[in-house]
């Protein structure tokens, strides 16, 4: 396997509420025991896991050659005979029984009594397998850290090497999605809007919310693809994530992720906002845990969560937002969730799929969600404009009848991707469709100089 069976089984486990009774009391059973528990309790899809396909290939060609094979796990028997009845491979299997553990010296142990001292080729990939190697006869080393590498080459003859994984630190900067960090843009929108472009100051401390909104979303992208696997792995795009795919372990996500939710608050606390960011945090993380499964609340959420960027930016500079635009950015960010679910609906029914992995829609939801979605498009146009008229904006700008402008710019790009996802050229994310579409970049540019001539050059504004 590219990922660790253990850590998979317990992440599926502890994402069960009903497995949390009594939970203190399996691990004191022994790690033997506890991996039966979650053996049982978390079955893992076979069908789905990141196989070492250039060991499997190499597996059969060694079987083809007369050799037997012998799958020798430290996993639980049940997944042991699973994996192997799905492989089709192997001759035997010896494994974990929930009562002895089958890993390190005790699987050295076994397999010296079974095989003979010297007289089997062991094939592993870490740290404890260095103790059965002690006992092998050779060696076939499958994606071992280099200084591993050279201490097995010290006691036995390597056979083989595979080497295929990429290397670990591009695929953490992909786990981390910062193609996503653009929706974090939307903390400097109230200084535009405030007509505030020279205070130095709002903006640098906007730039430290950005940081801590990026560094915080960093995180949650991270625990939601530790608690989504086997959804990403159905997924024809999602399956190449990192730690989908196998490529990245999934206990640097499980360091990584409370790392980088720190350092999202300790810049929150820098700058007063702390509670922001932590309240960005819980939401998200209940988000991908569970309100993601629930229909309608999972798009509502995902409002939530576009709209406390907008807020937290307001917060960071000191330019508290008008009760319009605020209406405004929820009615905006509920068209673009729910632009989101209907391209991920539609791509499922592409794929002759009802019902998505942790999803609480049908494919038949598509033409509700549609409604709803464009329903809150044209509000979203019709709130902008009252925000525009409003007193507080015509005592910001100089030419503030300019900012009309906005409404039918803002409305045409919303209405564009709603065209885009009925016609199945939507990513799954708006956000990420928008920064690659030229049509997107040519509105926001225009709506930019709007904001400029509007503003004016009178040096008493701003």
């Amino acid at each position: 396997m590219r990922t660790d069976t253990l850590v998979e089984g317990l992440l599926g486990f502890l994402r069960d509420p009903r497995n949390w009774t009594g939970l203190w009391r399996w691990p004191l059973r022994g790690p033997a025991a506890l991996k039966r528990q979650v053996a049982a309790r978390a079955p893992l899809d076979l069908t789905l896991l990141p196989y070492e396909h250039t060991l499997i290939d190499y597996l059969q060609a060694q079987r083809g050659c007369g050799r037997r094979l012998v799958l020798a796990t430290a996993a639980d028997r049940e997944l042991a005979d699973g994996v192997n009845a799905h492989l089709k491979l192997f001759d035997e299997v010896i494994a974990s029984d929930g009562i002895r553990n089958l890993k390190g010296r005790a699987k050295g142990d076994t397999l010296a009594k079974r095989f003979g001292a010297g007289n089997f080729t062991y094939v592993g990939n870490s740290w404890p397998d260095l103790q059965i190697w002690r006992r092998a006869g050779s060696a076939v080393l499958v994606n071992v850290p280099h200084r591993l590498n050279d201490k097995v080459a010290k006691i036995t003859r390597v056979e083989r090497r595979i080497d295929d994984r990429p290397p670990r630190v591009p695929s953490f900067l992909k786990a981390l999605r910062p193609h996503q960090w653009l929706k974090n843009l939307l903390v400097f929108l109230p200084i535009l809007t405030a007509n505030a472009l020279r205070d130095g100051r709002a903006w640098a401390d906007a730039a430290v919310m950005f940081t801590a909104f990026c560094a915080s979303a960093a995180a949650v992208y991270i625990v939601n693809d530790l608690t989504d696997l086997s959804a990403d792995r159905g997924h024809p795009r999602k399956r190449r994530r990192p730690f989908a795919s196998g490529d990245l372990p999934l206990t640097v996500g499980l360091v990584a992720a409370p790392l980088l939710l720190a350092m999202g608050v300790a810049l929150g606390l820098a700058i007063g906002t702390a509670h922001i960011i932590a309240l960005y945090a819980v939401c998200s993380l209940a988000y991908s845990i569970k309100l993601k499964e629930l229909p309608l609340v999972d798009v509502f959420t995902l409002a939530l969560l576009y709209t406390l960027r907008v807020f937290g930016g307001a917060e960071a500079s000191h330019y508290r937002l008008s009760p319009w635009f605020l209406a405004f950015s929820i009615f905006l960010f509920l068209s673009l969730a729910t632009v989101k679910r209907v391209s991920e609906l539609m791509d499922l029914k592409r794929r002759d799929m009802r019902t998505p992995d942790r999803r609480g829609y049908e494919a038949d939801d598509i033409a509700i969600l549609q409604a709803m979605g464009v329903g809150a498009t044209f509000v979203s146009a019709m709130v902008l404009a009252l925000f525009i008229q409003s007193d507080s904006v015509a005592a910001r700008y100089t030419h503030p009848e300019l900012l009309w402008v906005i409404v039918p710019l803002a409305l045409f790009w919303q209405c564009r991707l709603w065209l885009s996802t009925a016609r199945g050229y939507m990513h799954d994310d708006p956000i990420v469709y928008a920064a690659r579409d030229w049509v997107s970049w040519l509105t926001a540019a225009t709506a930019l100089v709007v904001f400029i001539l509007a503003r004016g050059f009178d040096s008493r504004v701003g």
